[in-house]
């Protein structure tokens, strides 16, 4: 369903289609941007040079495929609702499987807040667990090789330091999932800093890869010239990272059928929202998750126009790995608004609504990626 695997693919192009150099490139950005010094063995020659770059670049596309798994099957157990169907933490009712819980007599007639257990919402539960901290390991595995990569800068410590602080709050997140009983606010910030994660996890993919090429520029323009396109994706990244929020929010709140017609909602143009409600969290009425939803069809609109202006832009310059990759961001947002369009009018099925946040993953992975193209490595 996903693009990602293309976004990589035709970004790594650059090296054919790009200059080496040339005046009125942005400025280097970051870490990323310093060429690591060629390491020689003992003898002094190359050979094995290139073996730390290499298994820290499979490593971190390994975290990235699981960091994307992660984010659409985190979004399938809150769908199917079996976001407590193991109501305490780390394990499942005291045990550390659900198969476990399930041979024990003491479970049957435990009284625990999400009920019984039943072995399927559990095993979904657990399975998110499981993969949540093999995630974690893998990043703390990339953060031990950026130490030991020492001066050759194999990876840039800081980033690598962020991104697994970015990682151990998302696991205490996830631990305040369960033990605050799906709170709103916790589950929104739960999903944002998976997408976080998602995020990071891709920049880098992208900026190793990229050494690994030889380096790349952006393209070929004048300063003013590409300042435009970067700004304008910039924003297009922010608006979407908003509008992820917002459908975070509408699901935690139980709000996606809120308006179960398009283009209208509940028969009106314009319904009459309690927007005062809708975000103060606690037990909604149904005007305030009507008031949710319309609000998540007008961020929408919203990230619609940034990205087609954004992609609009990128296309313009005279940079064939450029135009792809706005071309790929472009077909990821007309999916994305197909989805979300026909998932309303199929009446919310459960494949469809995985599909919408499928989707989202793939269009975020597709607007960073523009983001990380305009951007050179010196």
């Amino acid at each position: 369903m996903c693009l990602h695997d293309s976004y990589i693919t035709y970004l790594f192009a650059v090296r054919r289609d790009l200059h080496a150099g040339g005046a009125g490139l942005p400025p280097p950005i970051g870490d990323f941007n310093r060429r690591a010094p060629e390491p020689r063995d003992a003898s002094g020659s190359g050979a094995g040079a290139g073996a730390l770059p290499a298994l820290v670049r499979a490593l971190a596309t390994t975290a990235l495929l699981l960091c994307f798994g992660l984010v659409v099957l985190g979004a399938y157990v809150r769908l199917t609702d079996a976001g407590l169907g193991c109501p305490d933490w780390p394990g499942c009712y005291g045990h550390l499987t659900p198969s476990a819980a399930a041979a024990d007599a003491a479970t049957a007639s435990a009284t625990a807040p999400g009920g019984p257990l039943q072995i399927g919402k559990a095993w979904r539960e657990m399975v998110h667990r499981y993969a949540a901290a093999t995630l974690g390991l893998l990043i703390l595995s990339l953060a031990v090789m950026g130490v030991a990569g020492g001066r050759r800068h194999v990876l840039p410590l800081r980033y690598v330091a962020g991104l697994l602080a970015i990682v151990v709050a998302q696991g205490l997140l996830g631990m305040l999932t369960v033990t605050w009983r799906l709170n709103p606010v916790v589950v929104t910030l739960h999903l944002l800093l998976g997408c976080t994660t998602l995020s990071l996890l891709l920049w880098l993919v992208l900026s190793l890869r990229g050494r690994a090429e030889g380096g790349r520029a952006a393209p070929m323009q004048s300063g003013d010239a590409l300042r435009q396109p970067q700004r304008l994706a910039l924003v297009g990244l922010i608006a979407l990272a908003a509008q992820i929020a917002l459908g975070g929010w509408t699901s935690s709140n139980y709000a996606a059928v809120a308006c179960p017609d398009f283009p209208m909602c509940q028969g009106e143009w314009w319904p009459s929202p309690d927007l005062r409600s809708a975000f103060a969290g606690g037990v909604l009425e149904a005007p305030a998750r009507v008031a949710i939803h319309f609000t998540h069809r007008l961020g929408a609109l919203i990230v619609t126009i940034a990205l087609l202006s954004a992609a609009t832009a990128a296309l313009r310059l005279q940079h064939a790995a450029t135009r792809r990759v706005a071309a790929l961001m472009l077909a990821a947002l007309t999916l994305q608004v197909a989805i979300g369009i026909t998932m309303v009018l199929q009446g919310f099925p459960l494949w469809l609504a995985t599909a919408h946040n499928a989707g989202a993953a793939c269009l975020l992975m597709a607007t960073v990626a523009l983001n990380r193209t305009l951007r050179p490595l010196a």
